[in-house]
């Protein structure tokens, strides 16, 4: 064999062995790529890890309602005991913000205990409502299909207080409102707001207060549930000591 057979043969050896490089190197690319995504139904690229790590669909949608059923129960529990609203700065229903001005002049004219009963009154009456959240929330957690679960699972910290916000406004309105007008009653609060209205409007030269005081106290009462619900569902997505099943872990723990 003379030196150019030799030198071709060397040659097609290097070229081969880029090929097969370069070849491999391809296919690697394109099985990353593959690996890494995948395309839904609408044909748009999703990424794998965002649908739940390879769970299945069952997996997901159990997973999602036990976290709902988790947060809603903890969030029920903690603001329908005692206290619940009154000592939680970030809930505690205050006077309505057209009532600050009659705070204002009733404490001047020494009338805090009357004052502090009403409010007293309202969080307490947002408490005694609470109670009846549980079962309207389980009932729309029981209705949530498989686009739901995926929609709250790759959504943001709150998107499933915000599925559930969409879901159980209206329920939970006819369900509140008619409690906490019969626990305004109960506490008195009906009476010392009527008292404080009454007493603020004698003033000289003040406008007429006039509130919807049970119809306040629900749209507050709801925005603290809401709240509440949302602190619990960050806490599950975010802490792995509040995932306390395993399917929990399963779903929110990857």
């Amino acid at each position: 064999m003379n030196m150019k057979q030799i030198l071709f043969g060397l040659a097609l050896i290097i070229a081969a062995n880029s090929f097969s490089q370069s070849l491999g190197d391809l296919i690697k690319n394109v099985e990353g790529k593959d690996t890494s995504k995948s395309k839904n139904g609408s044909g748009s690229v999703m990424n794998a890890g965002s649908l739940g790590n390879g769970l299945s669909s069952t997996d997901i949608s159990a997973g999602l309602k036990q976290a709902l059923q988790v947060g809603a129960k903890q969030s029920v529990d903690k603001l329908s005991a005692a206290d619940g609203f009154f000592k939680n700065a970030a809930i505690k229903i205050l006077l309505p913000p057209e009532a600050q001005k009659m705070e204002k002049t009733l404490r001047s004219l020494g009338f805090d205990k009357q004052v502090d009963d009403a409010i007293l009154s309202m969080n307490r009456a947002a408490e005694d409502a609470a109670k009846s959240a549980t079962p309207i929330f389980i009932n729309a957690i029981t209705q949530m299909n498989f686009q739901d679960a995926m929609g709250i699972l790759n959504g943001g910290d709150t998107a499933a207080t915000k599925y559930m916000r969409g879901k159980t406004t209206a329920p939970l309105t006819n369900a509140f409102k008619p409690v906490i007008q019969q626990s305004l009653s109960k506490t008195e609060a009906s009476k010392d707001w009527e008292w404080l209205t009454s007493t603020y409007n004698k003033v000289p030269f003040v406008k007429k207060m006039n509130t919807d005081l049970p119809g306040y106290v629900t749209d507050k009462a709801l925005s603290g549930i809401f709240y509440q619900l949302a602190l619990e569902e960050k806490k599950i997505r975010l802490n792995p000591a509040a995932q306390t099943t395993d399917l929990l872990k399963k779903v929110f723990g990857q």
